[in-house]
């Protein structure tokens, strides 16, 4: 079997599968069950200072957006940092590495923007023997009103602020988490780069409202006939996330830096992408929230099989693999062709391809033939864009098939180069003679 014992900053766990800072991470009792369970690592939920106590409401605290299936593809969250003891969660995160000191453990961090602050509370996360430290700059709901999350991980210069302070007062490994709440996570990457941060995490939670209760006009999770915005997760913010990860793995300036992938990720499938992006760790929310623990079970097992399937003997074969072939979009090759093809013994003569071309599309699909109900793509007005085979519901019944060098696309009636030309180079790119200069 593959080899899936991971080292990320020198923490080693025998998986690269960690539980994130969230509800699942706020206690001993959790956190026993998650590495019973198989997880490599986890993040112990965002410790705050100590202080006046953090009071959560006592209310519906999730929102949600399900599929057709009732399947959940999008959850809002607007609980707090953990509203337990600082010394009681601390004592317990002591007792948790000794028990498990092959499992990654590391403790999340949200304090005031100062730096007496920081300095207080590092020491006593050092003597719990924890792995590391994540910083957490990213929280969008109840604690970014008081300055502290996103309203930190929004402005690059106090990123770099904190992440100054917590390498001058500790020696754990200082992971910086990223609010996706931003134009540009270049930025806010950068600057904790420059503060020096061991890695970045990312994605955090993104600001959101999932839906309103149209008998009491209020948002949901509705507390007392109000509701507020929340941390969006779940699978639908994984094409957010993997975006992100690639912005910051492709950046000259942040290139080679650690990344912990988050967003949405549900299946080893899911894990491998990440990997693939440049993330050396996963961590997982709301996968094992809506399935339980024993999730890591199948995350394990199908990232192995895939893995000796494709030759893959460690992640280091996989961690950045996909990056040198993410690029802007003036790069992409236009003398590329490719023209849908409907497999006629899968057609089950549905008609969505059709209507969807039809009605949004290119006309490329024929729906009757000689009085027939038939479907057919029109290859003189097939430009390839792929519309047909997302929105078919049979896998596989419709592909994509490239045209091979020397054929004529009719569409053009050109015929297809064998020396594919580069789109910088292209006659047709208004920056082909700024790259030619």
């Amino acid at each position: 079997m593959a080899d899936i014992r991971s080292n990320f900053l020198g923490i080693k766990s025998p998986n690269p599968f960690w539980l994130a800072s969230a509800p699942p991470t706020d206690k001993a009792y959790n956190v026993e069950r998650a590495f019973k369970a198989g997880w490599g690592g986890v993040v112990w939920k965002t410790l705050g200072e100590e202080g006046p106590p953090v009071v959560n409401v006592n209310g519906p605290r999730y929102g949600a957006i399900w599929g057709a299936d009732r399947r959940l593809l999008g959850f809002n969250n607007i609980e707090l940092i953990t509203d337990r003891d600082l010394y009681l969660n601390l004592t317990e995160i002591k007792q948790v590495k000794r028990n498990w000191p092959d499992r990654a453990l590391i403790v999340s961090l949200m304090v005031p923007c100062e730096e007496e602050a920081w300095k207080a509370i590092l020491p006593l996360v050092e003597e719990t023997e924890a792995d590391g430290i994540e910083l957490n700059f990213g929280c969008p709901h109840g604690m970014s009103e008081r300055g502290m999350g996103s309203a930190v991980g929004q402005v690059p210069e106090y990123v770099e602020m904190v992440v100054r302070w917590c390498k001058q007062h500790t020696r754990m490994p200082v992971i910086t988490k990223l609010t996706p709440n931003i134009t540009d996570i270049r930025k806010p990457a950068r600057a904790a780069h420059a503060g020096g941060t061991d890695a970045v995490s990312l994605i955090n939670t993104i600001n959101s409202i999932t839906a309103v209760d149209l008998d009491s006009f209020a948002p949901e999770p509705t507390i007392d006939s109000k509701g507020t915005h929340g941390g969006y997760c779940g699978p639908a913010v994984k094409p957010i996330a993997l975006n992100m990860v690639a912005e910051i793995a492709r950046d000259p300036e942040t290139r080679g830096l650690p990344i912990s992938g988050i967003g949405g990720i549900t299946t080893w499938r899911d894990a491998a992408e990440f990997l693939a992006l440049g993330a050396g760790t996963v961590q997982v929310c709301t996968a094992a929230m809506t399935y339980g623990f024993k999730i890591v079970e199948e995350m394990v097992e199908g990232l192995k099989n895939w893995m000796d399937e494709k030759g893959h003997a460690t992640l280091d074969d996989i961690i950045g693999r996909a990056v040198p072939n993410v690029t802007d979009w003036q790069y992409l090759n236009l003398n590329y062709i490719t023209k849908a093809r409907i497999d006629q013994d899968l057609c089950i003569k549905c008609g969505r391809c059709h209507i969807a071309c039809e009605d949004t599309s290119h006309q490329a699909i024929t729906s009757v033939v000689n009085g027939v109900r038939y479907f057919e793509v029109k290859e003189e007005e097939c430009v390839g864009c792929n519309l047909c085979v997302n929105v078919c519901p049979v896998e596989n019944c419709i592909t994509m098939v490239p045209l091979a060098a020397g054929e004529m696309d009719r569409r053009t009636g050109q015929v297809v180069p064998g020396d594919y030309a580069n789109w910088t180079t292209h006659p047709n790119n208004p920056m082909a003679k700024v790259a030619a200069e």
